[in-house]
């Protein structure tokens, strides 16, 4: 039986080179081996994105991204998670089977408590409903569809760990294996994409390298990659910057091992270094790039390649959703 993986994105801004590296690569690639789902997390994104044309248009950008970086609608479940009502009921009822404390453990919740608790205010403040309740819909996400591999980046393993405890309590409960349990599939190559000043690669930090700029503006962005003080002619170690950290991932081995050569031999400066990255960012990104504009001018094929995915998909949840419903009791 062919097993299943399911991945999903957030729409809060313009697609950046993490999410190509750490999400929409490696899931892509398992539509070799796999039944793929992909899914545009839009109520996911409500945590922060609070105006309607920013929704929207953050929406069409990553549809036209994993269309354009080659996902096949005809052969892989692709829709907008606020098309499936069934995962929102489904959340409501797995959140009955979540204790509270276990929620307490996850780590977005954590980090705001204790910046909060840092900065003297109360440990509280600024948590909404639907950042603290963010893991069980995310588990909803998976176990709606019954994914078998989930692939994340290093840090989000978690959410998978906790879509296991759920579907574990839940089939326990009612002595059925309704749920798969995801296994998350962390790539031993790509885990977290470093940012221009070498933490992780996040919005957040405005640090991205966004994927579907113009040359000139990849080139610049590239430029603003943090480096140390060392001269052109000085030996480098590859492992303490931040630029081949990014430019690694990009190649092959033999690709990778010439590269590090070539920041030991010495003779090298960091703007050299810039420019080899961008060149082989910019030959990869060309043809994405074109497609990525293209398909956002026709606006109308997004929204129907959409309105496609979601009529599979609601047809293949609605089969989980009628067994969960008879086992809970609710006609």
């Amino acid at each position: 039986m062919t097993k299943r993986a399911l991945t999903g994105i957030k729409p809060t801004g313009e697609p950046h080179l993490g999410n190509w590296l750490g999400a929409i690569q490696p899931a892509l690639e398992l539509a070799k081996e796999h039944e793929t789902f992909y899914f545009i997390a839009d109520y996911h994104a409500l945590t922060s994105v609070h105006t309607a044309e920013e929704m929207r248009r953050h929406v069409r950008s990553i549809a036209a991204a994993y269309l354009a970086f080659g996902l096949d609608p005809e052969k892989s479940f692709f829709y907008r998670q606020s098309d499936i009502p069934e995962i929102f009921e489904l959340s409501w009822i797995l959140s009955c089977f979540t204790p509270k404390g276990f929620m307490n453990r996850a780590h977005a919740y954590k980090d705001l408590v204790a910046k909060n608790l840092a900065e003297k205010h109360d440990p509280d403040d600024g948590v909404n409903m639907g950042l603290f309740g963010y893991p069980v819909l995310m588990s909803a996400d998976i176990l709606m569809f019954n994914a078998d591999v989930v692939p994340v980046g290093a840090d989000q393993k978690q959410h998978v760990e906790f879509a296991r405890d759920i579907a574990e309590r839940f089939n326990k409960n009612y002595g059925e294996t309704v749920f798969h349990l995801p296994e998350p599939r962390i790539s031993d190559h790509v885990k977290t994409v470093v940012g221009l000043d070498g933490r992780k690669m996040s919005k957040s930090y405005d640090n991205t390298i966004p994927l579907f700029s113009d040359e000139k503006a990849l080139l610049k962005r590239i430029n603003q990659i943090v480096t140390n003080s060392q001269a052109p002619e000085e030996p480098k170690e590859p492992d303490q910057s931040h630029i081949f950290a990014l430019h690694r991932l990009l190649l092959s081995g033999s690709e990778e091992k010439d590269l590090r050569a070539k920041y030991q031999a010495g003779g090298m400066g960091w703007g050299m270094a810039k420019k080899l990255f961008f060149e082989c960012l910019n030959e990869k990104l060309k043809g994405p790039r074109t497609e990525y504009n293209r398909l956002l001018a026709e606006e109308g094929h997004i929204e129907a390649v959409l309105a496609k995915g979601k009529g599979r998909s609601r047809a293949e949840a609605g089969k989980l959703l009628a067994k969960v419903r008879e086992l809970v009791g609710i006609q």
